[in-house]
């Protein structure tokens, strides 16, 4: 495997840092948040200009056909910039459901209008009481006339705050099915609200509420493969977060004084710097495993778990590191190191925390006739 960015990649990566550094410093990034919608419309544009929007998405559905890895470029540094733009939640996750559709016309016209950046998406899976793994389908989906009807709650759904269109998860004659819901349909309520780390979501209940339904060969397996992309995104934005948050750590120490000299003077205070650089790149190498095994494939339930209980332990101890090393100042609202610690925070909880997935390995040992330590 080759771990290294291609000069494409490179050139994507610092377009995208570009534009985000540009975008946001740490007062536009309170500004921002303290917003209805959560996130810079103009910046959200400012991404479809330059192709981000429509990169998953194949070319003639109005993309630029990218794979993961590119995806993961961008979504490194959408967290190294700690930008809020949902592009996970708004493009990623409900773009990859659509794109699995086998109607070419609805591809074409939900993708193309998501990458000129005129249509805001949301996946609506999670329903309230669901806990990783276990993602129970409860929406039903009947047949009204020449379309169908959904009934059911969805909660969390992450940027659904601002969403245009809602792909929808729902049982139909007891098979789970894709829908596609507008968000002016009759029947539908959304409810936004804060998240603790300054995103935005929404619970959507439905009541006999108007629904298209998006064709696709395997519904259980496109779902799957939804969640698969959404763990490598988040693990990609997280090593992003871990960066910032390191970098913001070390250019205090050499910054602030105590008894008259910087603090990086102080060994103790280095090394548990070094020890945060070494979980930031256990972090990094396993995202990019995670990455590079679903661009071939061949990413598993045990490869993401892997990737993520490594994210979690990286983001808990860099987390603690970075807070503690800042002292009095880090638990304040006004400086961006404990922002930082909370999206990280946010994303080891995402689709199972490092307990789960630890839990979720464990099971699976026995599915191995040999365990050989390394």
């Amino acid at each position: 495997m080759d771990f290294e960015l291609t000069e494409e990649q490179t050139l994507l990566r610092d377009t995208a840092r570009d534009v985000l550094t540009k975008a946001y410093d740490v007062e536009k990034l309170r500004d921002v948040a303290a917003t209805d919608d959560g996130f810079n419309r103009q910046v959200w544009q400012s991404l479809a200009e330059i192709g981000l929007l429509g990169l998953p998405f194949a070319e003639a559905d109005g993309g630029a056909g990218a794979g993961p890895a590119e995806t993961s470029v961008v979504m490194t540094e959408i967290g190294r910039a700690q930008a809020p733009e949902p592009y996970l939640n708004a493009v990623l996750a409900p773009g990859t459901a659509i794109a699995a559709s086998t109607d070419d016309a609805l591809r074409a016209q939900v993708l193309g209008a998501v990458a000129e950046g005129d249509l805001l998406l949301a996946y609506a899976h999670h329903e309230p009481g669901d806990r990783w793994p276990r993602a129970a389908i409860a929406a039903t989906a009947t047949v009204s006339g020449d379309g169908h009807t959904i009934t059911g709650v969805k909660n969390p759904v992450l940027a659904g705050n601002t969403a245009d269109k809602f792909v929808v998860t729902a049982r139909l004659d007891g098979a789970p099915a894709l829908f596609l819901v507008d968000a002016d349909a009759a029947g539908l309520t959304r409810t936004p609200y804060r998240t603790n780390d300054r995103r935005r979501g929404a619970q959507l209940a439905l009541d006999a509420t108007p629904a298209r339904l998006i064709p696709v060969a395997d519904a259980e397996q496109v779902i799957a493969h939804v969640e698969a992309v959404t763990q490598v995104a988040l693990c990609a934005e997280a090593v992003g977060a871990l960066e910032t948050a390191l970098a913001q750590t070390t250019d205090y120490l050499k910054q602030r004084k105590q008894f008259g000299v910087p603090l990086k003077t102080f060994q103790t205070l280095t090394h548990r710097a070094a020890d945060m650089y070494v979980e930031v790149e256990l972090a990094r190498s396993l995202s990019l495993y995670a990455t590079l095994r679903l661009a071939e494939g061949a990413a598993d339930a045990a490869t993401l778990s892997q990737a993520k209980v490594q994210i979690a332990q990286s983001s808990r101890l860099v987390g603690q590191e970075a807070i503690q090393l800042h002292g009095g100042i880090g638990l304040t609202a006004e400086y961006p190191v404990g922002h930082v610690v909370s999206r990280l925070s946010a994303i080891s909880k995402t689709l199972g925390g490092a307990d789960e997935h630890l839990r979720s390995l464990t099971k699976s040992v026995a599915d191995h006739d040999m365990l050989t330590l390394i």
